[in-house]
């Protein structure tokens, strides 16, 4: 939390963190300004993996049968814009983009539907597993990618090195390195 808190104090915007439970991600916590932009994320919420910030890094990262279901489901909807990525709209945009995750570390996106919203997202690790993502979500200005996103990764990637040092969330009771 205290890295997240970081972070928000950096942005000034709304910080995410998110588990990938099944075909969603699963928000696991939120922290935002009271000044941020609207969100519909709320700490216990599902959002898709296929067309948020931290959906599409824990989907990169999902054992290929998740990614492949998510592709093949993946269809514009009819009668609105979809809500999600502007970038990603047929199953080939988001497999090019779940490969550009994985190559580049991070997901950056901009969506407009239902206001216009920038989301920089990196994957958090349990010795070299992905176990979460963490994001910034905030208005789009054009800049986010290049002023949030070294913020995010090193965010990411400070919570990582943590949990390898405290055994990671996995850890019980018993094992060595277990945080208290």
């Amino acid at each position: 939390m205290s890295y997240m808190e970081d972070l928000f104090h950096v942005t000034r915007q709304h910080v995410l963190l998110a588990v990938r439970e099944q075909h969603e991600a699963l928000l696991v916590e939120r922290l935002s300004a009271l000044d941020a932009g609207p969100v519909h994320y709320r700490v216990g919420g599902r959002l898709p993996l296929a067309t948020t910030g931290v959906g599409l890094v824990l989907l990169a990262f999902a054992p290929t049968a998740v990614q492949n279901d998510a592709i093949a489901a993946y269809a514009p909807e009819e009668g609105r814009l979809r809500q999600g990525h502007d970038d990603i709209r047929t199953p080939a945009d988001l497999r090019r983009a779940l490969a550009e995750v994985r190559r580049g570390d991070h997901a950056f996106g901009r969506q407009s539907n239902p206001w216009p919203v920038d989301t920089v997202a990196a994957p958090v690790r349990n010795g070299g597993e992905v176990v979460a993502a963490l994001s910034v979500v905030a208005p789009s200005t054009g800049f986010a990618e290049a002023g949030y996103g070294p913020a995010v990764r090193a965010t990411a990637r400070a919570i990582s090195r943590r949990l390898a040092e405290d055994g990671g969330p996995t850890a019980r009771p018993g094992d060595a390195h277990a945080s208290p």
